[in-house]
């Protein structure tokens, strides 16, 4: 129960304080802290970060951050694209998925631990296709390895499209919505053809408590010194994916040895 209240707190904050790296966090969580299967967890997390951040977005729909031009833009094409990422995880093994998770909890730790950019004044504006193309692929990672990329999203409607932090902050939030709902549809019929059963319990505490910790989270992060916070997330996420490393790679190359 500890590692479901923690862990979801964790969660809550990390959507609420930065608009992203809810799945970075869900996945471990399910997976190592309670023993669930690589696509159990995978499709869990996606319910849980698209839940926690359909409540976080209503904020910033109601204060009227969210640019809808470029939830339509940047997430049809991430919906097309998490089905696809969904779609070619049902071929691949759960050691596949995680190890790949963790080479993008590093990614994710060094976008975190750079100092964030504001938007540059003087821009030239990104084209339609280069905007959906960026969804797309945010898009295909969010299906293969279950992240919702709100730390690739915030940073590309900050210095592509010239968005303002919090409304980046708050489109991102939307478009997580859209794309880790129809993740989570698509590995729904991957854990059907398999007889997998999703645990509901996990599924709804974890959820509500990370409702809770987003909420809070968004009171917070106008006080807290971002920057400071992210540079601690990096070094967690750094730490955490060697872990992931450490499980995965002997069980994806045997004659690998730590």
């Amino acid at each position: 129960m500890i590692t479901i209240l923690m862990g979801s707190i964790a969660i809550g904050l990390s959507l609420g304080v930065l608009g992203s790296g809810g799945s970075i966090l869900t996945v471990p969580v399910l997976a190592y802290g309670l023993g669930q299967t690589e696509k159990q967890a995978i499709a869990s997390a996606l319910l849980i970060v698209g839940l926690i951040s359909s409540v976080s977005s209503f904020s910033g729909i109601r204060q009227r951050l969210v640019h809808w031009p470029l939830v339509w833009l940047f997430g049809l094409p991430g919906m097309v694209g998490t089905y696809l990422g969904a779609w070619f995880a049902s071929f691949t093994t759960g050691i596949v998925q995680m190890t790949v998770f963790a080479t993008v909890m590093l990614a994710a730790a060094w976008r975190m631990f750079k100092p964030s950019k504001a938007a540059p004044e003087t821009r030239s504006e990104p084209s339609n296709w280069l905007t959906g193309f960026q969804g797309l692929l945010v898009g295909v990672l969010t299906g293969f390895v279950g992240v919702g990329g709100g730390f690739l999203i915030v940073p590309a409607l900050v210095l592509l499209s010239g968005l303002a932090m919090r409304t980046a902050v708050a489109t991102s939030l939307v478009i997580i919505v859209m794309n880790s709902f129809i993740g989570f549809l698509k590995y729904q019929q991957v854990l059907t053809e398999s007889q997998t059963q999703l645990n509901w319990h996990i599924i709804m505490v974890m959820t509500a408590i990370g409702i809770a910790g987003s909420l809070t989270g968004q009171r917070l992060s106008g006080r807290l010194p971002q920057q400071k916070i992210k540079s601690a997330f990096s070094i967690f996420l750094i730490l955490m994916a060697g872990f992931i490393l450490y499980q995965s790679l002997p069980a994806l190359f045997p004659a690998f040895t730590l």
